[in-house]
């Protein structure tokens, strides 16, 4: 039987599930409004992630000032509580809602390709399912699946991803040759390979100007499946009416035969991207968690119950 905990959990989740279902109904730009008092909200409460965002920031833009970095951690913060509120839209509202709400930009860059396996490489911004969402529209897409601890919000997760044009989901169990044969078979594959996963199958290549493990997947995938890179980023719009999903030209001369030049290519995409909207990407993600031998952790002493106010 569950515990006093597991049941208390499954109750907060059971109101927040309700709570993002009556949400739903509002537009967007309403969304975006309860999401900014939401991020301050989430900023003040989570301290835990609020200094592994200030890490990050202090880590990739030296050149700002404390208070410039807070005030994008802050911004930060509300793009991510707008995304979880938007998440209703993905789970409950109508395909032709979800084309409404996310405009697809650079099609020529597909059309170029068609024929082809595709690997998109899709960074790890706010927006990230919203875009990977409305393209499983267009496109049988297969993606890498994690599991999420809570159940009820696992299976909202998949409902949401699975609802349009059936894409293949897989776990990283499922290995390279799964999602080999899936390029082969015409599925663009929506990569996610800009986070830390630990030392395996990574190599150590500046993010930012600091090193940071970096796993090498694409580039072998690409050699594999002889499949071509299509960049496919996703903002969050300004005003808050919506999201804007960008394809990118097809990389020229990738894979090369040099596997960290095509690391180092990949992290420098990301970075330029990061820099054009710094708020809306993941910094609450210990990104330079895996370090080269010697050196120290950057994030020791940050603890689950860190109090509000801390670092």
């Amino acid at each position: 039987m569950p515990g006093r905990e597991d049941l208390w959990s499954i109750s907060l989740a059971r109101i927040a599930i309700a709570a993002l279902w009556l949400l739903h109904f509002l537009p967007l730009s309403w969304l975006a409004r309860i999401g900014r008092v939401l991020g301050f909200i989430l900023y003040l409460s989570a301290a835990k992630r609020r200094r592994i965002g200030r890490i990050n920031l202090r880590l990739c833009f030296p050149e700002l000032d404390g208070r410039a970095r807070e005030r994008l951690l802050r911004r930060h913060f509300a793009a991510i509580a707008q995304s979880l509120l938007d998440r209703g839209v993905l789970w409950w509202s109508s395909e032709a809602r979800i084309r409404a709400c996310v405009r697809v930009e650079g099609q020529e860059h597909m059309d170029a390709v068609r024929g082809r396996p595709v690997i998109w490489l899709a960074p790890h911004f706010v927006g990230l399912d919203m875009g990977g969402v409305r393209i499983s529209a267009d496109y049988r897409v297969v993606s890498i699946y994690s599991k999420q601890k809570n159940p009820l919000f696992d299976a909202l997760f998949l409902r949401g991803r699975m609802r349009l044009g059936a894409p293949v989901l897989l776990s990283r169990q499922d290995g390279v040759r799964a999602v080999v044969r899936a390029l082969k078979a015409g599925m663009p594959f929506y990569y996610l390979p800009d986070m830390d996963y630990g030392p395996r199958d990574a190599i150590f290549v500046p993010f930012f100007g600091v090193p940071a493990a970096t796993i090498t997947g694409m580039s072998r995938l690409a050699r594999l499946s002889g499949a071509v890179v299509v960049p496919c980023v996703t903002r969050q719009r300004p005003d808050g009416k919506g999201y804007v999903v960008r394809f990118y030209p097809p990389w020229e001369g990738y894979p090369s035969d040099d596997l960290e030049a095509d690391t180092r290519r990949m992290n420098a995409f990301v970075e330029e991207r990061v820099r054009e909207m710094p708020a809306q990407y993941h910094w609450l993600h210990k990104r330079f968690k895996t370090r080269p031998a010697g050196e120290s952790g950057l994030y020791e002493g940050i603890k689950k119950n860190t109090r509000r106010g801390g670092g």
